[in-house]
């Protein structure tokens, strides 16, 4: 129940065979609100309910997670591919009839929210990412720390099937394993999230997918990046990162958004990288003040 109450979810097509589901509510502003790795809509619903109050909320499930389809991948990920992902999302904005718009992202929902402010500039009004920072920035200075840290970045880029015979002999024990590695606080994920996240990355296409999403990010992802060096966004980025979490300890976190964006503001909040679940109240008032 990602708004505190059970909403059915709906499911808007957004290209041939791929259908992304969405749970709605509120009035006003539109702000899209876009989930991480490894995890599901479900991961706003401390904070949704609060923000549908001042906003028109729309929770989505990316492509390749949660409820929404899984297609079938390419050889160069392309399908996984951020830009396909965020084309994704500007569909399903245009469907429910919103041309400009706010977005937040956390973790891998915040790559494909990037992407989204780059591919479609003049839809993003603002934009707001969480705990990461700049994929091609975090590739170019990879070093003992950040494989140690984020090993998952090279091991679920490996060729199928490794990586996805390994998770799935046991999706809950590698689900459990990253929840208590990112996370600073284990409680923080409830019950009823910890089971919507196992329900769909018990799926084989669902960890098939999120592999997909992690080679397209060290690959045609990173040609997209290429292709944008230099050219900033121009509207307001807020970046929030936990303060005991890996890329804000590791990273000066304006600086490295500074090289992408002109307009750049944000903060550390308590917690791991968990935003939403582990520090709901300081994310919601960051996002609620950005937005409004």
């Amino acid at each position: 129940m990602i708004f505190g109450e059970k909403l059915e979810k709906r499911y808007i097509n957004v290209a041939e065979n791929i259908n992304i589901a969405v749970c709605i509510k509120g009035t006003g502003p539109p702000l899209l609100l876009l989930h991480g790795y490894p995890q599901t809509g479900y991961m706003w619903h401390k904070i949704a309910p609060r923000l549908a109050n001042n906003f028109t909320v729309i929770v989505a499930d990316l492509r390749g997670y949660g409820d929404s389809d899984k297609p079938a991948s390419s050889d160069d990920h392309a399908v996984y591919s951020k830009r396909a992902m965020a084309a994704d999302m500007m569909a399903v904005m245009t469907t429910l009839g919103h041309s400009q718009f706010f977005v937040a992202g956390h973790d891998r929902g915040g790559r494909v929210a990037h992407r989204l402010a780059r591919d479609y500039p003049q839809a993003v009004t603002k934009l707001a990412v969480l705990d990461i920072a700049p994929t091609a920035m975090m590739y170019d200075t990879t070093d003992m720390h950040f494989a140690t840290s984020y090993y998952h970045w090279f091991f679920l880029i490996q060729p199928a099937p490794f990586p996805e015979t390994l998770i799935g002999h046991d999706p809950k024990y590698f689900l459990e394993s990253k929840m208590r590695h990112w996370g600073k606080d284990r409680t923080a994920i409830t019950d009823d999230a910890f089971d919507d996240y196992l329900r769909c990355f018990s799926n084989p296409d669902t960890i098939h997918a999120s592999c997909e999403d992690y080679r397209a990010s060290a690959s045609i992802d990173l040609e997209h990046d290429a292709a944008d060096a230099g050219q900033k966004l121009d509207m307001p980025l807020l970046v929030l990162w936990g303060a005991t979490a890996m890329v804000g300890n590791k990273y000066d976190m304006l600086a490295a958004w500074q090289d992408v964006a002109i307009d750049v503001t944000g903060f550390a909040v308590p917690g791991g990288h968990y935003l939403p679940e582990e520090a709901p109240d300081e994310t919601y008032q960051a996002l609620l003040d950005f937005f409004t």
